[in-house]
């Protein structure tokens, strides 16, 4: 790809990438990454090899830098199969930030503070740009719930959302009682899954609690419900799930 002027304020490097397309819908949504690789260095040659079909806008440093690989007016390959709100290509509509951080499978260490200081006034610049939504910050995880499980349960959503970035609500104190749980089903479980449906998750309205319930509760919690990430949906994820659905802002 031939050199390109940044898009945000906020970029301190440039790495492009041949890995990118034409948009097919126009840009509503931001989507969170980690990289889930050892390096910095690893992770940014992944994203420019032709070869592994992978990319992102913009990939966040450590130490706070911020490299942009891909234009935001076109269609960067991070997403994957994916969906939202009942529309899949995801990649069409979402500008892509991969994080810098070994994920899950590296033990999933903490952000560093200049991190997610960077990633926050990245997140605000692209945001009022681009009028984004609140609930249409998500992370990897959302939108694709059976795959990926970035940028996980240490990610602060908090430290944004107190920056005016994406939706959330205060977590609903974990305090036992009655949960829903796989290989229950009826009127409860169908209740539950309109409700994620409602919110944006891909979820099959079925009344059985399986394999793919499990997965977006597990996803809805390590988004919006970290205290506990069991893919159990106990009084406290349904009651933070009301509440994020009550609290949603209004669909132009």
């Amino acid at each position: 790809m031939s050199p390109f002027a940044p898009d945000s304020v906020r970029v301190t490097a440039l790495a492009p990438s041949p890995n990118f397309g034409e948009r097919l819908r126009p840009i509503d949504m931001l989507l969170l990454h980690y990289t889930g690789m050892d390096t910095a260095e690893a992770a940014i040659a992944e994203l420019r090899s032709p070869e592994a079909q992978v990319s992102a806008h913009y990939v966040v440093l450590e130490d706070g830098g911020v490299v942009q690989m891909v234009p935001e007016r076109a269609r960067a390959w991070h997403a994957g199969a994916s969906e939202w709100e009942g529309i899949g290509d995801t990649n069409s509509r979402a500008i892509g930030i991969e994080i810098v951080n070994a994920g899950h499978s590296g033990g999933l260490p903490p952000y560093p503070p200049a991190q997610i200081a960077a990633v926050t006034a990245l997140c605000v610049d692209i945001v009022a740009r681009h009028r984004i939504r609140a609930d249409l910050v998500l992370g990897h995880s959302d939108v694709a719930p059976a795959r990926k499980d970035d940028p996980g349960e240490h990610f602060p959503w908090h430290v944004l959302h107190a920056a005016g970035i994406g939706h959330l609500v205060p977590e609903a104190p974990v305090l036992g009682g009655r949960f829903l749980m796989p290989g229950d089903s009826g009127p409860p479980v169908e209740a539950l899954q309109a409700m994620l449906a409602l919110y944006g998750y891909g979820i099959a309205v079925n009344g059985s609690y399986d394999l793919a319930t499990e997965q977006v509760v597990r996803a809805f919690q390590r988004h919006f419900r970290r205290a506990r990430v069991d893919g159990v949906a106990d009084a406290s994820t349904i009651m933070t799930l009301h509440h994020l659905v009550s609290s949603r802002p209004m669909v132009a």
